[in-house]
């Protein structure tokens, strides 16, 4: 379990692809990971198999690489990176699975001063309805505050400290971002789903 507060970006060095799966290599600034601990890469929850001084290596399924950006990612790309949580851990961010729920487009990005407004849209109805107004999501690992939820997708505004912190900055209209539903958001929506069945 994560909670959407990036500790820094990292660098992607090698992505090997199979036929049902892949082998990603990152460099990171982490100097004291843990065989088989999970971290999140751009959100993606895997588990670190390999260390060899600042690159740690992961493997990835073909469901991850079916739901994710992660085959898509480029040597010398940056990714968000985050080591799950600890009980003593402060939660600036909100609960974060690691578990990405689908991938949606950049559709605008317009600066407000220092901040940008990001707009991200091509959800289905299947998803619309985990979107509240002032609720939470994860947008390639980053815990982010809805503003605005529109037909097909939603609005979220980037401080300059994210800009600083995450691979937000480096977005551009038509690029694929991954998102996970906030879990309290689900739980609720699944639960008003199967009583409204069960009544009808």
């Amino acid at each position: 379990m994560f909670t959407g507060i990036i500790d820094h970006c990292g660098k992607v060095l090698q992505l090997n692809q199979f036929q049902h799966s892949a082998i990603l290599k990152i460099k990171s600034e982490f100097s004291d990971l843990i065989l088989g601990e999970s971290i999140a890469v751009d959100g993606i929850c895997l588990t670190v198999t390999q260390i060899e001084n600042s690159v740690f290596t992961c493997d990835i399924s073909s469901e991850t690489l079916r739901v994710t950006t992660a085959g898509q990612f480029q040597i010398g790309q940056n990714v968000n990176l985050e080591r799950a949580l600890l009980p003593t851990t402060r939660m600036g961010g909100h609960f974060v699975m690691g578990h990405i729920d689908t991938t949606a487009n950049v559709a605008r990005i317009q600066q407000q001063g220092e901040f940008t407004e990001l707009e991200i849209e091509g959800l289905t109805p299947e998803f619309l309805v985990y979107l509240v107004p002032k609720g939470s999501i994860s947008v390639n690992g980053v815990s982010l505050t809805i503003n605005q939820v529109s037909p097909a997708g939603f609005t979220v505004m980037l401080v300059p400290h994210t800009l600083a912190k995450t691979n937000l900055k480096n977005l551009k209209t038509q690029i694929k971002v991954n998102l996970e539903f906030d879990l309290l958001a689900r739980f609720i929506a699944t639960h008003y789903k199967n009583n409204y069945t069960e009544a009808l």
